[in-house]
């Protein structure tokens, strides 16, 4: 069988779809810092990964239509206030286009895991190669202009070791053991991955028209603060080194470059993607401290993302993903 003759799956159709919003929306902030860059090799990056985006956009704008659905409108120029102050620093700019290509290497590997269809496949086999370059030039360019922050460095033993005690998952009220390098992992990730949405927050929060907006993004840095100072007690209390802020890479600007429809979706993505790696850290953590920290966050980025839900929904801001037929109003219509 052929099959790039059979229907694309209503997974398949989901993926595309969440592909496709979220990449317009992270395009529209890589054309403004693109804009504004001055170093050159940052700005070269930039101008590969707006390339390659413009690509991936027309390979799924033929997709959709090609199935007859209604390609979805995203976030576009409208959404860009072109000729706006300067609002990111080049430092900043580099390390957001890092951690925007983790979250599109994690998307990718999703959607080829859930595709049947060959050319699908080879679309995000594409797709993950082009953020797998991507990924392996900007750590390049952070480590060389001496951006990177490594994770914390441990100490070799000289043999194997086993687990002898239950209290090994204590820590709660300080009895338990160290860290384990596994569960640093998460540790590591999660901190640097809250402390970009708290400066997004920080940042979208100058800038932002609405009243209703800009007091959600305030609420988010505070969640997003919370969240960083848990993490970073656990690896302090270790004598760990925890990751630097970037709130000084973001400038006093209140000129707004972006619609307010864009900062609140980006704010919201980032809480909801902020989730998969949260529940990843709850899955691996083997310390009673660690265990109440996630499930803590959790819980809070449930309350930002139902407050995230209200305003969008209010301000008709929302896209509509597409739906299962509903065959009680289908008989209706007979």
């Amino acid at each position: 069988m052929d099959t790039e003759q059979l229907k694309l799956t209503s997974s398949e159709i989901g993926s595309l779809w969440g592909e496709y919003v979220n990449g317009t929306a992270v395009d529209v902030i890589n054309k403004y810092m693109y804009s504004i860059i001055e170093d050159e090799a940052i700005k070269a990056i930039f101008h590969d990964a707006l390339k390659t985006f413009e690509k991936q956009k027309t390979q799924m704008i033929t997709f959709f239509e090609n199935e007859g659905f209604p390609v979805p409108i995203g976030f576009n120029e409208s959404d860009l206030h072109a000729g706006k102050q300067r609002l990111f620093s080049d430092a900043f700019c580099l390390n957001y286009l890092h951690i925007m290509t983790l979250h599109g290497l994690l998307g990718h590997i999703t959607a080829l895991s859930i595709s049947v269809r060959k050319d699908l496949r080879d679309f995000y086999d594409s797709c993950d190669h082009d953020a797998k370059k991507m990924y392996h030039q900007t750590i390049e360019l952070l480590l060389e202009k001496g951006l990177f922050q490594r994770d914390p460095l441990f100490y070799a033993y000289e043999h194997p070791q086993f687990i002898t005690s239950n209290d090994f998952k204590d820590g709660l009220f300080g009895k338990g053991r160290t860290l384990a390098a596994t569960e640093i992992i998460s540790i590591s990730f999660n901190l640097k991955k809250s402390i970009m949405a708290k400066t997004l927050s920080i940042a979208f929060s100058q800038v932002a028209e609405s009243k209703e907006v800009r007091k959600f993004l305030t609420d988010s840095e505070k969640t997003a603060d919370g969240q960083i100072k848990a993490l970073a007690k656990i690896l302090q209390a270790d004598n760990l080194p925890v990751p630097k802020s970037m709130e000084t890479e973001v400038t006093i600007s209140t000129d707004s470059p972006f619609s307010d429809k864009l900062l609140m979706y980006h704010m919201g993505f980032l809480f909801q993607i902020a989730q998969t790696y949260h529940g990843a850290g709850l899955a691996t953590a083997m310390r009673t401290d660690l265990v109440t920290t996630y499930e803590a966050t959790i819980l809070q980025n449930l309350m930002v993302t139902k407050n995230w839900f209200n305003i969008m929904v209010k301000n008709k801001w929302l896209e509509q993903p597409p739906l299962a037929p509903n065959r009680t109003e289908i008989a209706k219509e007979k």
